[in-house]
């Protein structure tokens, strides 16, 4: 994989070639919806362990990003999420070379009854509450306009947990990046 050889080490997002890119892992991230609420996870193992999210992963071989949507929150929560809406993609690139393309959705329901599992403690939060400063970086950048109803794209360039480097394009405004 010429594409993440290359990406290793990089520290600016504007010095990826992104259309050449190819992530190491895909994986997804789901938000569940109730009212005025939003069901976050506290990661129990992996990537992000100790970070506050929503529940996801990885893609298996040969799995589309919603079907890997729905077995993830089924298997970190025990609930199928329904109503899902494809909601932006980000592409993280961290020093290391480790790389990750994660395709985000938001759940407008779901089936069967939210408990804790090996991976995973589930957690309600307002939407006018949650907690970025126990999440990863980007999630204050992106997350926002994914409960909103629009769908960022995002690229990222991280040394572990910390962000060094960020754009992010949300249709119908300008460009941000930091």
């Amino acid at each position: 994989m010429p594409a993440v050889r290359e990406a290793a080490g990089k520290t600016k997002v504007a010095d990826i070639d992104w259309r050449s890119w190819r992530a190491v892992d895909r994986a997804t991230l789901t938000f569940v919806l109730e009212g005025s609420r939003v069901l976050l996870i506290r990661k129990k193992r992996g990537l992000g362990a100790g970070k506050v999210n929503g529940p996801g992963g990885r893609l298996e071989p040969g799995e589309e990003p919603l079907d890997c949507a729905v077995r993830e929150v089924e298997e970190e929560l025990g609930i199928t999420p329904l109503g899902l809406e494809y909601r932006g993609e980000n592409l993280f690139q961290f020093i290391d070379g480790y790389s990750i393309h994660v395709y985000a959705f938001v759940a407008s329901g779901y089936e069967g009854e939210v408990r804790e599992t090996a991976e995973a403690a589930p957690m309600w939060t307002d939407l006018d509450a949650v907690p970025y400063d126990q999440m990863w970086e980007d999630d204050r950048l992106w997350l926002p306009h994914s409960l909103a109803g629009r769908a960022p794209q995002g690229r990222y360039i991280f040394d572990g947990d910390r962000m060094l480097d960020w754009e992010l394009e949300v249709e119908g405004q300008p460009r941000e990046s930091g």
